[in-house]
């Protein structure tokens, strides 16, 4: 088993930015891939970017490229987020994710066994 936790969430302005972290623990080695996804109510969650453990490739959704920046610590198994030019359109519980698969696309919330309890974002206007 994998155990994640997030943190970094909050309220902000548009324009500011927040780094969200993942710390993970457990059965580690069995990490390949590490991804946020963001989920609003009513709506399933939604690919937001992913890291290859072994790798280190980097994949964004379009709506934040440029935008967001992921990046991990290796050596204290923690995934970060950098989130820049936060729009309202942003706001959103994030959740961080793991796999035990490297997928070429790994964009989908169903690939990844594991999940984090999820830390909120809110960007006003």
């Amino acid at each position: 088993q994998v155990q994640l936790v997030e943190s970094g969430g909050g309220t902000v302005q548009a324009g500011d930015s927040l780094r969200l972290s993942c710390a993970a623990s457990g059965r580690t080695s069995d990490i390949e891939t590490m991804a946020w996804f963001q989920q609003t109510p009513g709506k399933e969650r939604e690919f937001v970017a992913a890291f290859n453990w072994f790798s280190g490739g980097t994949y964004y959704a379009d709506a934040v490229k440029g935008r967001f920046t992921i990046s991990r610590d290796r050596a204290k198994n923690t995934l970060f987020m950098v989130m820049n030019r936060l729009k309202p359109e942003d706001s959103a519980i994030y959740y961080c994710s793991a796999a035990r698969r490297s997928d070429p696309n790994m964009m989908h919330a169903y690939l990844y066994e594991y999940w984090g309890q999820g830390t909120q974002v809110i960007v006003s206007s």
